[in-house]
């Protein structure tokens, strides 16, 4: 393997055992002696590819920030014909699916969560509220939320939901269950959107993309 190879595959177990450690410890716990141990390199490795654990963070953060843009990327390209509606339902379960089985995704988030992040460049919680809050002003522009629904009302309510699932999946998985979603959409959508919007489109509380 070519030496740039090698110090790619060297950063790269480096993120996922950082991230590993942040998601099992939290930031300020998780140790640098561990991290490398687990990633298998020498501790000189290390900080050969980052000075510090803040640096370390911040990697794991923009790897993070990585996955969550090819969560939404099929949101404004492969599915136009989807109404915003739709594209939040799946996208909440696009969402849980990589908090289930993404330590990236997940330690990027914890450490928003505890207040500590990298050197404060990426911030996976702000970029969600601002996706969430985009698909519903798409939606009060197709005239799909119910009437007395303001856009801003219904996009903090649905952050503050998925937040609160990821915390307690933290502890018991069932909060990021499909199955989870699944009843939240059943429950939220018969109010969040107006009854004409519900009889034109088939939304899916399941989400789309199990169909």
């Amino acid at each position: 393997m070519a030496q740039q190879g090698r110090a790619a595959l060297t950063r790269r177990r480096l993120i996922q055992s950082a991230a590993q450690s942040f998601d099992t410890h939290g930031f300020r716990d998780a140790g640098l002696a561990e991290i490398s141990g687990a990633a298998g390199v020498s501790n000189g490795a290390l900080h050969f590819h980052f000075d510090t654990k803040e640096a370390l963070a911040a990697a794991v953060e923009d790897e993070a920030m990585q996955a969550l843009a090819r969560l939404w990327e099929p949101v404004g390209g492969d599915l136009p014909a989807l109404p915003s509606l739709q594209q939040l339902i799946d996208s909440t379960h696009a969402l849980a699916a990589l908090l289930r089985e993404d330590v990236v995704v997940r330690a990027a988030f914890r450490m928003r969560y505890e207040g500590t992040s990298g050197i404060g460049r990426a911030d996976p919680r702000a970029a969600w509220e601002a996706f969430v809050a985009a698909r519903l002003d798409g939606a009060a522009a197709e005239r799909t939320l119910a009437e007395g629904v303001p856009p801003k009302d219904a996009a903090q309510t649905i952050t503050a939901t998925t937040a609160g699932f990821e915390i307690l999946g933290r502890t018991d998985p069932i909060w990021l269950s499909e199955d989870a979603l699944l009843a939240f959409w059943r429950l939220l959508l018969p109010r969040l959107a107006a009854p004409e919007a519900l009889a034109r489109y088939p939304f899916d509380p399941a989400g789309s993309a199990r169909k």
